[in-house]
């Protein structure tokens, strides 16, 4: 008479396993899912919603996925859009033909990657090696074909867009025959000797070029080193706010002073196929663009890429950088548009050692907690009908600035 209830808990304990494994694959997989194909996943069941509602709300909290020294939380009183989905990178992703292909990243409670080049190293040790093997082989099912992912390319396969090398801009250096960096300082640490100035060879400041150099990775001083104030990443208290014109744009969540960093502008670098084959030319940045536009044109998706011309000291040329951030950025990419300049200055700044310099943003005055931050996207707007302005200062053009990229 026994026999019925020792089935039961066996019935029960059958179950109980595969809720436990069920909850287990969940965590492991559903961070790595697109908005849509989590909200498609959360249909299926009770514990799959529970889990699903759980990212969602994380991700609204974390934008910047712990890469950065302090959460970037996502903030909507406007509609029931949570946050916004793009794959996160602290510092430029070099973008290759040949690179080992990223279609996603792990984007959940689980997430704690750190470090300027774990841009996939996705997850904390314990459950991110296991969390990436699964979840690449999962996703590659799901990514194939994707043509949104792909920009409008008609083959199937993995997304080109998500083809990036963990290299950022750092690792790009000069070298001499024996593959040894070159062109650092040989101190310890860079003392400030000024105002903001450094006993330091590798300390110079063009501010009618809009250049700063600090030192880079062939030098001999650490992320302390007082010349390297743009390297430790973001420092101050920002948040991302939608806007019922605009869309999400960048907020200041404490008093911002003049001078200070705030941020760079991270995401995929392509630049002229001359200094390498293996970079992606100016040609597929114009062809992202008119992708771009079109989709802009139908709301269907923001671009977020940044032509950088560089101009060399003979002045008779100058160096193109792209940089793409519409899928693959930092929060940098929810900076808009002010006709009147905005209260953001930008400066290019170059590392000794390293190849690319970086775009960088600092307070143009002081910024008061609340208030959005603005650049100036440039004084060119070559199309009469391009995409509406809506900045709102006493100056405002109408149309966003454009050129021919």
């Amino acid at each position: 008479m026994w026999e019925q209830p020792t089935r039961n808990r066996h019935k029960k304990t059958t179950e109980e396993e595969k809720q436990s494994r069920l909850c287990l694959c969940a965590h492991l997989i559903l961070p790595w899912l697109t908005p849509p194909e989590l909200a498609n996943a959360s249909l299926t069941c009770k514990t799959l919603l529970k889990i699903s509602k759980s990212i969602t709300n994380h991700r609204s909290l974390h934008a910047s996925r712990s890469f950065e020294n302090l959460p970037i939380p996502f903030h909507n009183t406007l509609d029931k859009i949570p946050y916004a989905y793009f794959i996160y990178t602290p510092s430029q992703i070099i973008a290759s033909s040949s690179s080992h292909s990223l279609q996603r990243q792990f984007w959940g409670p689980s997430s704690d990657a750190r470090g300027p080049n774990s841009a996939t190293q996705l997850g904390p040790d314990s459950v991110g090696r296991l969390s990436q093997e699964i979840g690449n082989n999962y996703c590659s099912e799901l990514v194939s074909g994707n043509d949104d992912d792909d920009l409008g390319s008609k083959s199937r396969g993995p997304s080109r867009l998500s083809q990036l090398t963990q290299l950022d801009a750092h690792s790009v250096c000069i070298v001499d025959e024996s593959d040894e960096s070159v062109s650092g300082c040989e101190c310890e640490e860079c003392f400030e000797v000024g105002d903001e100035i450094f006993g330091c060879p590798c300390f110079s400041e063009l501010e009618e070029l809009g250049i700063v150099s600090e030192c880079g990775p062939s030098c001999e001083c650490g992320l302390g080193c007082g010349n390297r104030s743009t390297q430790r990443g973001i420092l101050v208290r920002l948040k991302i706010m939608r806007d019922v014109k605009k869309g999400w744009g960048l907020f200041a969540d404490q008093l911002i002073r003049q001078g200070q960093f705030v941020c760079e502008y991270a995401g995929q670098t392509l630049i002229p196929s001359q200094l390498t084959r293996e970079l992606l030319t100016t040609k597929e940045a114009r062809r992202r663009q008119q992708i771009y536009d079109e989709l802009a044109s139908h709301g269907g998706i923001s671009s977020a890429l940044l032509v950088i011309r560089e101009h060399l000291p003979s002045g008779k040329a100058c160096l193109r950088i792209n940089i793409d951030a519409t899928r693959v950025g930092n929060i940098a990419r929810f900076i808009n548009h002010s006709c009147d300049g905005g209260n953001l200055s930008t400066m290019l700044v170059r590392s000794s050692g390293a190849v690319l310099p970086r775009l960088c943003f600092f307070a143009s005055k002081d910024i008061k907690e609340g208030k959005e931050l603005t650049f100036s996207y440039g004084e060119i707007r070559v199309r009469s009908k391009g995409l509406p302005c809506f900045c709102g200062s006493s100056c405002c053009f109408g149309i966003l600035p454009s050129e021919h990229t």
